[in-house]
């Protein structure tokens, strides 16, 4: 730092709040740390009783915090975001679309590491709307090093921490299973709640159908919707390891791949999930979603459907991890996805 006249601080960066106090009507911070100041400002200090100032001294191989901001914000900022202005040093991202936000965390916890810069952001893997609030960053000090800064550059490369993966326009067939229901002994309570968690991320619903506990007549259901264009088949009930309960084995005749039958969640353990190719390449997700679904507010089918229909291609190990934080607590007010359910 260094003392000067506030008459000669143009183009100047304070290195310090100036407040400016008013009895009875404000007592605040006319100017904050970092501001540049203008010819316009220089009227207002000497008001505060300014008369001096202490500046930043520029020092070579230094940066000052919107600067290093500015870093920060190239390392994080991929598609579909916008940027604000840089205000006290800290940048902030928000999403311009609705998507899936997918997170770099080996890098974010690389660049956190480092020490003297914070990237604070939401969670991975977790549904964003237009405008909403994704990442916060700054450095800490009012300069930092510039070989840390390029330090950052080395280690985030060129793909960016933070990305947006907008929802695709996705066709669902929901097959729905069970004797009962077929015979119509009971009301299909399980395809209406399925549908509306389907229309909730803008998924058109072709239809659906029932099928009796045979395996051929589930298989030949999936397999008609793949035909019809169905970009995602959704089966329900049947789920269970009980003998009668057919729909995983139906599941599996259907499909080309199965990525998971069960998983560390709760509810949710009995979910499926496998893919059927088609000769186009194209990857079709054939969900089998167990009882819970119907009953509960919030489950695995709200945890894997983001990302499903942001197009993601899941594999073992996106299941395997969601044990920490996969016990839903089934609040009285239920507030997902702002709780800890599904983040690890």
């Amino acid at each position: 730092m260094k003392l000067i006249k506030t008459e000669d601080a143009v183009g100047s960066v304070l290195c310090h709040d100036i407040t400016q106090i008013i009895p009875g009507v404000v007592k605040d911070a006319v100017f904050r740390k970092g501001h540049i100041v203008t010819e316009e400002d220089i009227q207002v200090l000497l008001s505060v009783g300014k008369e001096h100032l202490y500046v930043w001294e520029k020092e070579e191989g230094m940066l000052h915090e919107n600067d290093a901001a500015e870093i920060l914000r190239q390392v994080c900022q991929g598609a579909f975001m916008k940027a604000s202005e840089p205000k006290e040093g800290k940048i902030e991202l928000t999403a311009e679309c609705d998507g899936l936000l997918k997170i770099d965390r080996e890098k974010l916890q690389a660049v956190n590491g480092m020490g003297q810069m914070v990237l604070a952001s939401r969670h991975g893997n977790f549904a964003v709307k237009k405008g909403d609030k994704i990442v916060g960053m700054r450095v800490v000090p009012l300069v930092i090093e510039e070989d840390k800064m390029e330090r950052v550059k080395d280690i985030c490369g060129d793909a960016p921490i933070f990305t947006i993966l907008p929802f695709q326009k996705m066709k669902a067939g929901i097959v729905t299973t069970g004797s009962e229901v077929y015979h119509g002994r009971i009301e299909d309570k399980f395809t209406p709640v399925v549908k509306a968690k389907l229309e909730e991320r803008g998924v058109e619903i072709l239809g659906d159908v029932l099928c009796d506990d045979k395996t051929d007549m589930v298989t030949a259901a999936i397999n008609e919707w793949i035909e019809k264009g169905a970009d995602l088949v959704v089966c329900t009930g049947g789920m269970s390891v009980d003998p009668d309960d057919r729909t995983p084995l139906a599941i599996r005749n259907a499909a080309d791949e199965v990525v998971t039958y069960g998983a560390p969640v709760l509810p949710g353990a009995m979910f499926m999930l496998a893919y059927k190719y088609k000769e186009d390449g194209q990857s079709i997700p054939v969900m089998g979603l167990p009882g819970c679904v119907m009953y509960a507010k919030r489950t695995i089918f709200d945890l894997v459907l983001p990302r499903v229909v942001a197009g993601e291609k899941l594999c073992e190990e996106d299941f395997s991890v969601l044990g920490e934080g996969g016990l839903c607590l089934n609040c009285e007010v239920c507030i997902f996805p702002n709780c800890g359910f599904g983040k690890g």
